[in-house]
């Protein structure tokens, strides 16, 4: 029998290393060099480009056409993909530090991203066939085309396996009818990742998924939402009136929809997550930046306790999160389980951004309130966060689910 404090030591070693190399990876200054390089490019990238746009972008709605061609050509759009392919061939980890970046400077152009990385070629990438990936991914790598990903419903909302969109197959063909909701990119998209019910009598496992190209015969669009944030990036339905397709775009096996939505969306919710860290470092530094400047009883109201405490909490919040996101990233470039992780990031995330944002606008009292700075921008993008993607409500349940399954395990 082994001493108890020879049994104690060598269950806390790997505990004690793994921790000691994520906070190795976790300190910006010793990041792998591609990493910290790519940190650097992308937040020298946002500051130059997109945050001197971001306001006029929310106020006109306006697409960032431009912006986005450049992001394709840096790599940006397509940076888990393998470089014979057309993508930047880096990991999940470079992702979510790119995200973050180019959302502080302007979180609708962050979330065109997010939605092309990880919801459009995500899937693909993974369940394509080599043929399919070809036509499917490299031509969407550049920022020349971008896709979109349709899963959301007007009635079903974060149900996943009660798609009341409908495929059948009839010869070569299948033919698609009904209606997805939510989707973002819709306007400006040249394909979708669409999920739809091949064999209702088998509920979530009758859904398939397909590619569909856009625009197409029997799809159209509905008008593009006008929404409380991320503005600049076009929200709408994809409607599907008899929309035939070849028998070919059948993305992996039939029934196997509800699979390929579960796995993206959990690589989905790291990216959301990222987004969320860009929105709240974009409010801390505004809120420490007016602090610091803002004079009060002959002192900037950085130097009052109350404003302190109020930091503080908000760098409290954003640097755990930043740590639960990072982790979550690292677990998938290690091929390790991270359901839990993700869900785990996106809810701190994307909480932390809106108390964030909204502590922001409460350290510049009223000039937080007009849109002359741009806290009150971040206090409008910050909400999506906590809704799409699964809502907090639902990031809570995988949360406690996993869990429990980890303690019956």
């Amino acid at each position: 029998m082994l001493p108890r404090v020879m049994v104690l030591s060598r269950g806390w070693r790997p505990i004690c290393t793994a921790l000691r190399s994520l906070h190795t990876v976790y300190q910006s200054a010793e990041l792998p060099d591609t990493h910290r390089m790519l940190r650097e490019t992308c937040r020298e990238y946002a500051e130059r480009e997109l945050q001197p746009l971001a306001a006029q972008l929310d106020r006109e709605h306006r697409y960032p056409r431009e912006q986005v061609q450049q992001m394709g050509h840096m790599g940006l759009l397509a940076v888990e993909v393998p470089d014979e392919l057309g993508g930047a061939g880096l990991d999940y980890l470079a992702y979510s530090i790119a995200m973050e970046e180019i959302s502080r400077g302007c979180a609708s152009t962050g979330v065109v991203m997010s939605v092309n990385n990880s919801l459009y070629l995500g899937p693909i990438l993974k369940y394509a066939s080599e043929e399919q990936k070809k036509k499917w991914i490299t031509p969407f790598c550049n920022g020349a085309k971008i896709g979109c990903f349709a899963l959301s419903e007007p009635g079903n909302g974060s149900d996943a396996g009660a798609a009341s969109t409908v495929a059948k197959l009839e010869g070569d063909k299948w033919v698609l009818n009904g209606t997805k909701s939510w989707i973002t990119n819709a306007w400006e998209a040249s394909a979708a990742v669409v999920f739809a019910t091949t064999d209702k009598s088998l509920k979530h496992k009758g859904i398939s998924a397909f590619l569909v190209e856009m625009p197409y015969p029997g799809l159209s669009l509905g008008k593009k939402e006008d929404k409380l944030g991320i503005r600049a990036s076009s929200t709408a339905n994809l409607i599907f009136e008899d929309c035939r397709i070849p028998r070919e775009n059948l993305l992996g096996q039939p029934g196997m929809g509800f699979k390929i939505a579960m796995q993206t969306l959990d690589s989905g919710r790291i990216g959301i997550a990222s987004q969320a860290l860009g929105i709240a470092q974009a409010a801390l530094d505004c809120a420490v930046d007016y602090a610091q400047k803002r004079v009060a009883f002959a002192a900037p109201i950085s130097k009052l306790q109350a404003i302190q405490f109020k930091l503080a909490d908000m760098a409290l919040a954003l640097e755990s999160a930043r740590l639960l996101t990072w982790r979550a990233a690292m677990l998938k470039d290690n091929k390790k389980p991270y359901t839990k992780e993700a869900a785990m990031a996106k809810l701190a995330a994307s909480e932390a951004a809106t108390r964030i944002s909204h502590q922001a606008i409460q350290i510049l009292g009223g000039m937080g309130y007009v849109t002359e700075m741009p806290a009150e921008r971040h206090y409008r993008d910050a909400r999506i966060t906590e809704i799409y993607e699964g809502t907090s409500e639902i990031q809570r349940l995988v949360i406690a689910n996993q869990l429990l399954k980890d303690y019956q395990g």
